[in-house]
């Protein structure tokens, strides 16, 4: 069934196909596919230089592709860049405002720019102000706002104007822990109850792991891997899913064994299901086929090894990000 007659809630709001930009011989973004459906956040993951804001500029029609197309909402940015203006709000990694205006004068100039009327506007101001938590700090200038309280404002800039979709680039760069968990739990609460479609660019692997449903991992212009994480977890690490760390004494004597960590290490191997065994630091690291938290411990406790605590790792994005960083430097 072609994309266009799917039922509207089934059809990628965000469509990228074969999506390439080149500055002389370099390739910034190499034959990019990917699609975003309606109501999701979407994290696009990669370092510094990897071509996520090169990627943003194509997609707001603000750079030409050398060769492949982005669809935004159903329509070519490339052909139609004001047009998809209109339906997407884009929070750039360093927003800039009137310095000498209050942060609801600024909303309010914005919105009067997208063709409200100043009473329209003033109220529409007031209403995203405050769902942002900026109230107080309303009739401020905005040349003293903390970084923190500069973002919010600039979620508020983008909600102006009703998009169906947010694009915010870095959009946590240089704000305290505690504003960048409020700001993000502000992004989950827009997006879950408006419906809003969400890409969140970012190299902090954390923050996209808190808040998006599927991730994209970015490394020299290429898409490398992209899904949610059990399933990227699932795919890297197949052979290996479970990981118990046990850990244990300081000194390991194991029934007057000189190389007890050897020892431990070829008797928990004879189990079946355990597929390798790692010992650093006092760590015990066993990777198995299946989940033998159980299993382990009371082999553990029958070697009279001095057993401090038993858990299963569960692999994050961290993980997997330097796995598939891994295979590509090796490929």
């Amino acid at each position: 069934m072609d994309a266009a007659n799917l039922p509207q809630e089934r059809q990628p709001v965000i469509e990228l196909v074969g999506l390439t930009k080149k500055y002389g011989d370099v390739t910034a973004v190499d034959h990019l596919n990917l699609k975003i459906n309606r109501g999701e956040i979407f994290g696009l993951l990669g370092p510094n230089g990897a071509g996520k804001s090169t990627t943003i500029l194509m997609m707001l029609g603000l750079t030409e592709p050398a060769s492949g197309f982005a669809n935004v909402c159903g329509i070519n940015a490339t052909v139609y860049p004001v047009e998809v203006k209109e339906k997407v709000g884009y929070l750039p990694d360093n927003v800039g405002f009137y310095d000498d205006m209050t942060g609801l004068e600024n909303l309010v100039y914005v919105g009067q720019l997208n063709r409200l009327s100043k009473t329209k506007a003033t109220e529409k101001a007031k209403q995203l102000i405050e769902r942002v938590g900026m109230t107080n700090a309303a009739g401020k200038k905005t040349g003293k706002y903390s970084r923190g309280m500069i973002q919010r404002l600039g979620l508020a800039d983008v909600l102006i104007k009703d998009p169906e979709v947010i694009i915010l680039d870095e959009p946590t760069l240089g704000i305290d822990p505690r504003g960048v968990k409020e700001f993000l739990e502000l992004i989950v609460k827009l997006s879950r109850e408006e419906g809003l479609t969400v890409l969140l660019s970012s190299h902090h692997l954390q923050q996209v792991q808190q808040v998006c449903d599927r991730v994209g991992l970015f490394v020299k212009g290429k898409l490398i891997a992209e899904g949610d994480i059990s399933t990227l977890s699932a795919e890297l690490f197949s052979k290996e899913p479970f990981v118990i760390e046990a850990g244990v004494n300081n000194e390991i004597a194991v029934n007057g064994h000189t190389d007890s960590a050897g020892y431990l290490k070829d008797l928990l191997l004879k189990m079946d299901g355990v597929t390798s065994v790692d010992y650093k630091k006092n760590i015990l690291k066993i990777y198995c086929a299946r989940d033998m938290s159980a299993e382990i411990a009371k082999k553990l406790v029958e070697s009279n090894i001095g057993l401090n605590s038993l858990s299963r790792k569960e692999y994050g994005l961290d993980d997997i990000y330097q796995k598939y960083f891994e295979n590509e430097e090796v490929a």
